[in-house]
């Protein structure tokens, strides 16, 4: 594309400014001065929100034994780690959760109508390996939940997996090159090697709203879905909500799953609204039996591989994937990160994007006014701001839910979310809304971990703390190991890639980190450990190449996201991409590993030296 091509009215310039201008007024409408800090976290006086309601904890004697590799977290990143550590045929691996079971976030989150909203032959790891094919294009969450434990059976992780166990301190011991892992169960026993996969998609938090505590009726988080209480299944079916007044806090991607089935199942349902989510046409469908049986070997990885690349911005000759997710891939890249065109000048590209985005939302915002009958609740559906200020969203039920004559929508806007509680009531503004039931579909703790948040505390060598060593941002070798911590590793997106397939992310990282560890043993290394030049080079590579997304961010309407309008979550990830960062992490794996393998007494200290200069 030349500039010459880029052809714009002035009707669509008009349009334009019209929308920035509507985009800033909702905005200033939900800005709250307390950010993020408006929210409660599901711990201390609130963690029985947070409680195990699937599976009872029972009583086992504390380990004080070692292991060869421990493994903080059982959702797919820990799964995949574990599989891929199998087969590179390490033996001692220890798989360590604090809830019941495999799955992560899908042993958590088991509400009324949940769905994967990447396509599932995509985003579901490791099919061809073991032997499955999901029932449904988006498979349902349960589906998805005994997938994580096929792996686990598949890979034999079940063998020493500690479940309802959280892990409440790390500590490296020289003497011996091991981690002391101690855990809130008493226990208190080493590991050679430690992987923090830790997702946070799994702690709930809760609105800040004042009177919480005073309300008399029955409450309870989506992740922690209290079945005994509403009857039915994740199919349906709530029978005991018959007679109940229902409130639901949330309509982001959970509220737009839960809230048709409340809506069919409850005498009355009362919506909170703050921000309408984007709602795409989902088209979910049955998997087509003769497509799937004609896939040959390796069907998979093609497909993952393709979809990531389009959703990247890589040149492809086609998708294998035709959703919502790839018809807007271009649109991604205000904050995800990817390949960027360099066809335009920056001010043209930006242009570009932004007539591609009015186009895109003013389609969703039409489609609103097709399915909803009513024209004042319609319009308080729909959304205003720019595509990727909030995740997308897709159904094909949500917005025929209000339709439907005992579904209220309350929209919370102006009073920026709920005033208060009472012993029966949600409050808004001057308006009282009498409840038998409030459900918080408010999210999680997202990029809170233990070891984030410092719950978790990590003391590496000399008595250096992990946070400390962080204190001016994260420092680490592509995202996976830091100077210092030796041994230690850790899954997610912090000075790596992302995408919003982030299964496939993980399953690439686990192949990276198995390869480490399956290295160092092939060549008896010392330990595994990064180069403050190797980790301080990398560190330069992610600032350099990062893109700045502060300024859109600002624009947005607030979410996590943009901290509740508070912040900008760049300059933390690789900005080029995931092809083009797991296509170094190739090249780097082909190479002799000498960034982080310590394999002599040399080595160890040369290394010994640098620590005493840079202490001097």
């Amino acid at each position: 594309m030349t500039e010459s091509q880029i052809d714009v009215s002035q009707d669509e310039l008009e349009h334009l400014q019209e929308l920035r201008e509507r985009y800033a007024a909702e905005r200033d409408r939900r800005i709250r001065p307390d950010g993020a800090v408006q929210y409660r976290t599901a711990r201390g006086e609130y963690g029985y929100y947070a409680r195990d309601p699937y599976t009872e904890r029972t009583h086992r004697e504390p380990r004080e034994d070692h292991v060869d590799v421990l493994v903080i977290g059982a959702g797919f990143g820990g799964l995949l780690v574990g599989a891929e550590l199998r087969d590179a045929g390490i033996a001692s691996i220890r798989l360590m959760d604090e809830a019941g079971d495999v799955g992560g976030t899908w042993y958590w989150n088991r509400y009324p109508g949940i769905h994967c909203d990447i396509e599932s032959y995509v985003y579901m790891p490791l099919l061809e390996e073991t032997g499955y094919m999901p029932t449904r294009r988006y498979a349902p969450g349960e589906e998805i939940r005994q997938h994580a434990v096929r792996i686990a059976r598949h890979y034999d992780l079940f063998r020493d997996f500690l479940g309802h166990t959280r892990a409440t301190g790390l500590t490296w011991d020289e003497s011996a090159s091991d981690w002391i892992v101690e855990t809130d169960r008493g226990d208190r026993f080493r590991a050679r090697h430690v992987i923090t996969s830790s997702g946070t998609l799994t702690q709930p938090k809760l609105p800040g709203i004042p009177g919480i505590e005073a309300f008399r009726g029955h409450t309870f988080h989506t992740s922690r879905w209290d079945y005994a209480y509403t009857g039915g299944t994740a199919d349906g079916g709530l029978d005991r909500l018959a007679d109940k007044r229902v409130a639901v806090v949330g309509t982001g991607a959970t509220g737009l799953q839960v809230i048709p089935n409340l809506a069919e199942s409850a005498r009355q349902l009362l919506v909170f609204q703050r921000t309408p989510s984007t709602v795409d046409v989902r088209d979910n469908r049955d998997t087509d039996r003769e497509w799937a049986a004609a896939l040959q070997p390796g069907w998979q990885r093609e497909r993952m591989d393709n979809f990531l690349s389009v959703l990247a911005g890589e040149t492809v000759e086609g998708s294998l994937v035709d959703d919502g997710w790839t018809a807007t891939h271009t649109l991604q890249r205000a904050i995800i990160s990817g390949a960027v065109s360099d066809e335009l000048p920056e001010a043209e590209r930006s242009l570009h994007d932004e007539l591609v985005d009015a186009v895109t939302m003013d389609r969703i915002r039409n489609r609103v006014d097709e399915i909803v009958s009513d024209p004042t609740v319609a319009a308080t559906l729909k959304p205003w701001y720019r595509y990727m200020c909030k995740r997308p969203g897709f159904s094909d039920l949500y917005l025929q839910a209000f339709n439907q004559p005992n579904v209220r929508l309350i929209d919370t806007a102006d009073t920026h979310g709920i005033t208060a509680l009472t012993e029966n009531s949600i409050v808004v503004g001057d308006d009282e809304y009498e409840v038998d039931c409030i459900i918080f579909a408010t999210g999680f703790d997202v990029g809170v971990s233990g070891v984030m948040s410092g719950t978790l505390p990590v003391i590496g060598r000399d008595g250096r703390s992990l946070l400390e060593a962080w204190a001016y941002g994260p420092r680490t070798l592509h995202g996976f190991a830091t100077n210092g911590f030796p041994n230690l590793f850790q899954l997610g997106p912090t000075q790596n890639a992302n995408s919003v397939n982030f299964v496939h992310i993980l399953q690439e990282q686990a192949v990276h980190i198995a390869a480490m560890i399956a290295r160092a043993e092939q060549q008896g290394a010392r330990r595994i450990e990064p180069t403050a030049e190797a980790e301080d080079e990398w560190c330069r590579t992610v600032f350099e190449t990062a893109r700045d997304t502060s300024d859109f961010q600002a624009q947005c309407t607030p979410g996590y996201y943009n901290g509740e309008g508070t912040r900008s979550i760049a300059g933390f990830t690789y900005s080029p991409g995931p092809v083009a960062f797991h296509r170094l992490l190739r090249e780097w794996r082909a190479g002799d590993m000498a960034d982080v393998l310590v394999l002599t007494d040399d080595d160890e200290s040369l290394r010994a030296g640098i620590r005493a200069e840079v202490s001097a």
